[in-house]
């Protein structure tokens, strides 16, 4: 029996300013933000500050909404009703309010996945565990997932090619 399968796809970006810079220097990586790819290419993610006339927190923005300076697209081949239940999250979280608690929880504590509110990669790794796209829960500290961690978690699963930035 052969099951369908589909497409999650993400894009992790580096962006110019303090604020994107400052997330990989703490993160010790070359990703601030990633955000999910919807079919028309839009991008829905969780800011903190608007952009291209869209509020902050976690909505669906323009595909180039800003101009970025490092774009990494990972595609993540799955069964349709994983990529269905991992789309239905993101989705269901659209409106909720950005994660500024949680920026604050690199160096302090939170519990990333708490649902009151986002930041971009505590978004796509919870949705990635509810889909079932992650077989296991992360075994992340409770505080933080980052954009750069993220990356490197999703390396086992599929071929993730780096290049110079």
């Amino acid at each position: 029996m052969t099951i369908a399968s589909a497409t999650i796809s993400l894009q992790f970006v580096g962006a110019d300013g303090l604020s994107s810079e400052a997330i990989e220097w703490f993160s010790h990586g070359r990703f601030s933000h990633v955000d999910s790819v919807l079919d028309d290419g839009s991008l829905l993610g969780a800011r903190s500050d608007v952009v291209a006339g869209v509020p902050a927190g976690v909505q669906i923005r323009p595909p180039n909404y800003e101009p970025f300076k490092r774009v990494l697209r990972v595609e993540l081949p799955a069964p349709k009703t994983v990529v269905a239940d991992y789309y239905a999250f993101v989705r269901g979280e659209i409106g909720k309010p950005y994660d500024s608690d949680g920026i604050v929880a690199f160096v302090l504590g939170r519990d990333w996945r708490a649902p009151d509110s986002w930041f971009c990669s505590e978004l796509v790794a919870r949705a990635l565990e509810v889909s079932g796209f992650l077989l296991y829960p992360l075994a992340s500290p409770a505080n933080k997932v980052t954009p750069s961690e993220l990356v490197q978690i999703l390396s086992v699963c599929v071929p993730i090619t780096l290049t110079a930035a």
